[in-house]
């Protein structure tokens, strides 16, 4: 039995050893060598403090900021969820009319339509970007805010557009942390 027992120990231990420390530190010092940001969680910094990621959307609700899309999750990343609300579901329903109320309080000279990511959480519940419609549905707002001129807002907006990724997969896309330290940068108060 002993016979038996000692080589599937000593395979154990091996694996262990191959694949739980040698593969895993082979992998991760790689990670810190070739893509340092993203293996520590893509953080954004304001000077020496860490202000969140660029990978998980937060709240903003001051007329001076742009505003993220809803968040299911109630922007908590140890909470990400969907609402899971279908599109007949009556709370949906009351809770994308008071997105929308609140979006027009909010911004009285916009009058086109409302983006529908503006009134509609995502997947995930952490989306950190907005479409480029809604940033500018929202530039007047964050110009009168910042004291500044709806053009000077609109060219950061430009700037911190991305594109679809590989040039071809999903939509352009304004990241909202991203954007609004941008704003801290250029038009400080």
């Amino acid at each position: 039995m002993l016979k038996q027992i000692l080589p599937a120990l000593r395979i154990t231990l091996a694996m262990t050893v191959l694949t739980g420390l040698l593969y895993s530190g082979v992998v991760t010092g790689l990670c810190q060598i070739l893509f340092r940001q993203q293996a520590n969680g893509s953080l954004l910094w304001n000077g020496n403090r860490v202000v969140g990621s660029s990978l998980i959307g937060q709240n903003f609700t001051s007329p001076r900021y742009f505003h993220s899309r809803p968040s299911a999750a109630g922007y908590d990343a140890s909470a990400s969820s969907g609402s899971n609300l279908g599109p007949t579901s009556r709370n949906l329903i009351v809770r994308v009319k008071s997105d929308i109320e609140t979006f027009r309080k909010e911004n009285p000279g916009y009058h086109g339509p409302i983006p529908a990511d503006l009134t509609t959480a995502s997947g995930s519940g952490l989306d950190p970007h907005i479409s480029p419609a809604s940033a500018r549905a929202q530039a007047a707002r964050v110009a009168t805010a910042r004291g500044a001129s709806t053009a000077q807002i609109e060219r950061l907006i430009e700037r911190f557009t991305e594109g679809p990724m590989l040039g071809f997969i999903g939509e352009p896309r304004v990241n909202v942390l991203e954007l609004n330290l941008a704003l801290n940068r250029h038009l400080p108060q």
